[in-house]
């Protein structure tokens, strides 16, 4: 299993290593970017990146009866939306390509 974390730093360090920018302007755009798929999502539009994947907003039913693990207290949940993400075929032909490690 996969266990390293890239955070939102990683990313803007990754790109500032690898192009001509300053490393403010490529936190904006970074920034710009989350928060104009936020958006987007928010109206119910779907995103998609060709190569890479989709971001969407899924419909969860709502249920009448969840139960709380921790407490084991009962309650209903209303159906509400859930961000999505579906691969696009660059991106799971890569991750095909990953090497599996056997336990």
């Amino acid at each position: 299993m996969l266990s390293k974390k890239v955070t939102k730093y990683d990313l803007v360090e990754a790109v500032y290593q690898n192009s001509k920018y300053e490393k403010g302007q490529i936190k904006e755009i970074v920034e710009a970017f989350m928060d104009e798929l936020k958006k987007s999502m928010s109206k119910g539009c779907a995103i998609e990146l060709r190569g890479f994947g989709t971001f969407e907003a899924r419909l969860r039913k709502g249920r009448t009866v969840v139960r709380n693990p921790k407490t084991g207290q009962t309650s209903s949940m209303r159906a509400h939306y859930v961000a999505a993400f579906r691969s696009g075929q660059e991106l799971k032909k890569a991750l095909s390509e990953l090497p599996v490690q056997e336990n």
